[in-house]
């Protein structure tokens, strides 16, 4: 499955993944492989994705955001999001 995370200014992660784990608003959820499509709003809180290699990588939203889910392509926007290091 292919993620994109995006913010106005620049694309923060393009990488395909096994799983992402989002703060959205009514509660965390995650989307995996062959997931339903899906629009939905976002609450500040932390980004969890699960590479292909099973690698973990987090990131920071502090605005709300929205995420998207087409046939095995996520795209996550906001104006903020940082990896975390």
């Amino acid at each position: 499955m292919l993620l994109e995370i995006v913010t106005p200014k620049a694309t923060i992660y393009k990488g395909s993944i096994a799983l992402v784990k989002v703060p959205g608003t009514k509660g965390s959820f995650e989307v995996m492989h062959k997931h339903a499509a899906l629009t939905s709003t976002l609450e500040p809180g932390q980004i969890k994705v699960i590479e292909s290699d099973k690698n973990e990588i987090f990131f920071d939203i502090t605005e709300v955001g929205i995420i998207e889910v087409k046939k095995d392509h996520v795209v996550i926007l906001s104006d903020s999001i940082k990896k975390v290091e």
